[in-house]
């Protein structure tokens, strides 16, 4: 009876000045031992004072919510996206140099720059003014320059003047063609061709 008196004394004394007597809460649960009480007076502590300390007086009465927010799981990180592979492998694919457009072109213009035709075929077609078959091989090849295949350099030389280069590829006679390398080897030789196409069929 003594500790109902006692609960009910500290309960007016909360109602007076609520907010004042908050570590009160503690004693009036142990000497009163009723578990109703104890509840109704934190119940008008925490009215009496605005809603302040409401969460902390909860979290300490109840354990189930402490566990629960013991065990929330924690947020996931987000993960990065792998660059596609496509992506990637563009930055490391090189491009094949586009081959050299055909030509015809003299013996002067090769020999200024020979090292811009390498990487095409070249053929030296010995040829001389007054040779008829010469003739319509030459009309043919400056009539229509684009009939010449890409990376095909033709070079005239004239069969009267060119001692040098007839002797160096044993030409003997005009309308000859001879395909060298990039050191000027010769890979081949042939004659009689009179058009572009006659003439990149016979190359190696």
């Amino acid at each position: 009876m003594r500790s109902i008196v006692q609960c009910a004394t500290l309960a007016s004394a909360f109602q007076e000045n609520p907010c004042d007597h908050r570590d009160m809460t503690l004693a009036i649960t142990v000497r009163s031992g009723a578990a109703a009480m104890t509840i109704s007076v934190v119940t008008m502590l925490v009215a009496a004072c605005g809603g302040s300390g409401a969460e902390s007086v909860a979290s300490s009465t109840d354990p189930a919510a402490a566990t629960a927010s013991s065990t929330a799981p924690a947020p996931s990180r987000p993960t990065s996206t792998p660059a596609p592979e496509s992506a990637t492998a563009s930055s490391d694919t090189t491009a094949a140099p586009a081959p050299t457009p055909g030509s015809y072109i003299t013996l002067a213009e090769y020999q200024a720059d020979k090292a811009a035709y390498d990487s095409g075929d070249v053929v030296l077609f010995f040829n001389a003014s007054w040779c008829s078959t010469c003739k319509i091989a030459r009309d043919n090849l400056t009539a229509d320059p684009t009939a010449i295949p890409a990376g095909l350099t033709i070079v005239t030389v004239d069969f009267d003047e060119a001692t040098d280069l007839k002797q160096q590829y044993g030409v003997t006679l005009q309308h000859t063609f001879v395909q060298i390398g990039p050191g000027g080897d010769e890979l081949v030789k042939w004659s009689g061709s009179v058009t572009a196409e006659e003439i990149a069929e016979n190359t190696v």
